[in-house]
Formats: structure tokens, sequence, C-alpha cells
């Protein structure tokens, strides 16, 4: 599967998204005052883009592409990611406290 503009621009903007979400709820819920504030913004931008990001797709402003392969395909790259990012602060980690 060769990716085009539009699914590139998908891919950035549901991991962009996705992002602003999950560190908005972090910092909404461990935050106070000013940074609770800053958390709630951080969330509600990261489900406007998501939403954005799939009325584009379902009003065909990015062209004829499948929205569910790129979002599985998204998906699938930021978890494998994740995982490799995890074992590699793993690895640091071992190899930080043996010495």
């Amino acid at each position: 599967m060769t990716l085009g503009m539009y699914e590139f621009l998908t891919v950035i903007l549901l991991t962009l998204g996705l992002g602003m979400l999950l560190s908005g709820i972090f910092t909404a819920y461990f935050g106070r005052g000013k940074s609770r504030s800053i958390g709630i913004s951080l969330t509600i931008v990261g489900i406007l883009l998501w939403i954005g990001t799939i009325v584009a797709h379902s009003e065909g402003i990015f062209g004829e592409t499948g929205f569910m392969e790129i979002l599985k395909a998204s998906l699938f790259y930021v978890g494998a990611f994740v995982i490799g990012a995890l074992i590699a602060i793993g690895i640091f980690l071992v190899a930080i406290m043996k010495t």
C-alpha cells in the first residue's frame, strides 16, 4: 500500500490529535489551576482534530481514500512505535542500573 499526500496528512492529523488528547487528559487529571485548564484545552483540540479529519474524509475533501484503512495503519504504526520506545527505554534503564 503506497500512501499519498492525503493519506500522509491524515496520519499526521490523527497522531497529532491522539497525542494532544492523551497529554491533555494527563495534564487535566494531574494538574491544578492553570495547568488543568490547559489540559482541558489540549483534550478539546485533540478531539476536534479527530472530528475534523473524519468529517474531511466523509465529505471527500481528502479524496477517495479509505479512512478506516488509514486509521488502522496509523494506529498500527503508532502502537509499534510505542512498543519499540518502551523496549528501548527498558534496555537503557537496565544498562544504567547495571553500571
